[in-house]
């Protein structure tokens, strides 16, 4: 009996070995990993697998990441380790390497030639705090090009960022997008754009005087306060008519915060947008859910800023997902915050060479509109305007698909291409390279630069379309207030009310096993 068991033990651990083995050999080209985090933050997007099957060649990672690090840049190594064997584990081609710059003066100034520079970090050491000399940087080799992620400080967008890096080396043939100012006179800071943009593609500046340049793909035209030369006008149909794609950003008001004045645009670039079936309005476009603007308010004998919310910058979140092609520009967006956008009405009857149009984002249905006797006063004593809200959404951004393969995206807002406007605003830039990359039919990084959370409110009133529109703002604050109080108290009460009843049922339980032993030592 002896003997049998023992070798029925020995056949069983024979057999467990052999099948972990032939189990590890199986995974290894055959894996799968299990992510539950809400946007699959810890495995690689088909985005990002998408790009790495392109791969022809070696792609060598050289990672430079000091050893004694402080404790919060601890996980940030860990995740990036993490994230490099996903992309190894996708293709043979792919192989990284982590280095400690500073325990090899070779390898200090191998880094320097690589572009990655320390950087001085404070941390506690023995109860005392300490200055650093750390290395947070990574250098990407392919062939013979090279791209550089010099500071990697978190987890958030890494895996954007080295799957951006990975396409720039192994994309050949760079598409081409141009900029135009419609008036010299407004010409645009766009600093933060054109560094986005040449990560991707080549860049350049486009005079509107002068013939569009043939190899421009994608042009970005910036709108005007004036009329444009007709000869623009003619250069922008033609680019269009070639299967050309267009991004325009006009406002149909001009606006000027600081004097709190505002002008309707006389410009024949409204007849332009005409003939695509795009009939850009001459007013603002107000929400309730909105952003927000200092102010200055006397309290006492000082006067202090204080934030206060501003219907004229509104914050939407309300995006056309349906629709095929629409869904693919706003793929997972939270939200975009348009300054000073007008209303963007579409017609139904199709010119003769539109196929169709598609709404891209609205503002929400608690909404408004102002027309004439334009007042920007944020005090809502001042401006009546502000209380006249509860209208249905109005689009902000809408995009024409033409005949000839050519199309023209129209958002509502003359200054969101620029530093000083939209692209000041993270989630702006997100669905401006988002355009972009979908106008050049380059669409593999769309979904991956949506993937970062970076706002998600909590909706505590949860009202239908309907009840948006029936209710009050003055209701709604108050409402909102009592709620909030509410779940306030719950936090207070909830966790002092679980800790006592968990205590008791300790107690209770250590007395049952004190009855326990009592009875059987007894």
């Amino acid at each position: 009996m002896l003997i049998k068991n023992k070798n029925s033990f020995i056949v069983f651990v024979g057999g467990l070995l052999v099948g972990l083995i032939l189990l590890n050999l199986i995974s290894r080209d055959n894996f799968h990993r299990f992510d539950l985090t809400d946007n699959k933050k810890f495995s690689l997007s088909p985005s990002s697998k998408t790009i790495v099957s392109k791969l022809d060649d070696r792609l060598t990672i050289k990672v430079y990441f000091s050893d004694d690090l402080p404790s919060e840049l601890g996980n940030t190594r860990r995740f990036l380790q993490d994230i490099l064997e996903e992309y190894q584990a996708l293709s043979d081609d792919v192989s990284f390497f982590f280095h400690a710059p500073e325990s090899d003066s070779e390898l200090e100034e191998q880094a320097r030639k690589d572009g990655i520079q320390p950087v001085q970090m404070q941390a506690l050491e023995n109860d005392q705090m300490v200055v650093k000399k750390v290395y947070l940087g990574m250098v990407l080799l392919f062939e013979n090009k090279k791209e550089i992620i010099p500071l990697i400080q978190s987890t958030a967008g890494l895996e954007y960022m080295i799957s951006t890096k990975i396409k720039s080396l192994i994309n050949i043939d760079k598409k081409t997008i141009g900029l135009m100012a419609l008036n010299d006179e407004e010409q645009p800071k766009t600093d933060n754009l054109t560094s986005q943009l040449n990560q991707h593609y080549n860049f350049r500046s486009v005079d509107p005087k002068t013939d569009i340049p043939e190899n421009i793909d994608v042009l970005l035209v910036s709108g005007g306060v004036d009329s444009v030369e007709e000869n623009t006008i003619i250069n922008l149909t033609s680019f269009l008519g070639a299967g050309k794609k267009i991004l325009m950003t006009q406002s149909g008001v001009n606006t000027d915060i600081q004097s709190q004045q505002a002008f309707p645009i006389e410009s024949n670039i409204f007849e332009f947008l005409n003939k695509y079936d795009l009939d850009l309005q001459k007013n603002l476009v107000l929400d309730s859910k909105c952003g927000n603007v200092q102010v200055q308010q006397s309290v006492g004998l000082f006067r202090m800023n204080r934030a206060v919310q501003y219907p004229f910058f509104p914050v939407v979140d309300t995006f056309n997902s349906k629709d095929s092609v629409a869904g693919i520009i706003v793929n997972k967006l939270e939200q975009i915050l348009p300054l000073f956008p007008s209303e963007i009405k579409i017609d139904t009857v199709r010119s003769e060479n539109v196929l169709n149009v598609f709404t891209l984002f609205t503002s929400s249905n608690n909404s408004g509109l102002m027309s004439s006797n334009f007042m920007l006063s944020p005090d809502p004593q001042q401006n009546p305007f502000l209380q006249l809200l509860g209208q249905s959404g109005k689009v902000l951004s809408a995009l024409s698909s033409l005949k000839g393969g050519g199309e023209l995206m129209l958002i509502s807002d003359s200054k969101f291409l620029s530093d000083e406007g939209g692209m000041s605003i993270p989630d702006n830039m997100v669905f401006l390279m988002n355009a972009v990359d979908y106008l050049a039919d380059d669409e593999d990084l769309i979904s991956l630069r949506s993937r970062e959370v970076t706002s998600r409110p909590l909706d505590i009133l949860q009202l239908s379309d309907e009840e948006e529109l029936a209710i009050s703002q003055d209701d709604k604050d108050k409402k909102a207030d009592r709620i909030k109080k509410r779940w306030k108290l719950a936090n207070i009460v909830l966790p002092s009310l679980l800790i006592i009843g968990f205590g008791f049922l300790r107690i209770r339980k250590e007395k049952n096993q004190a009855e326990v032993l009592k009875q059987i030592y007894d």
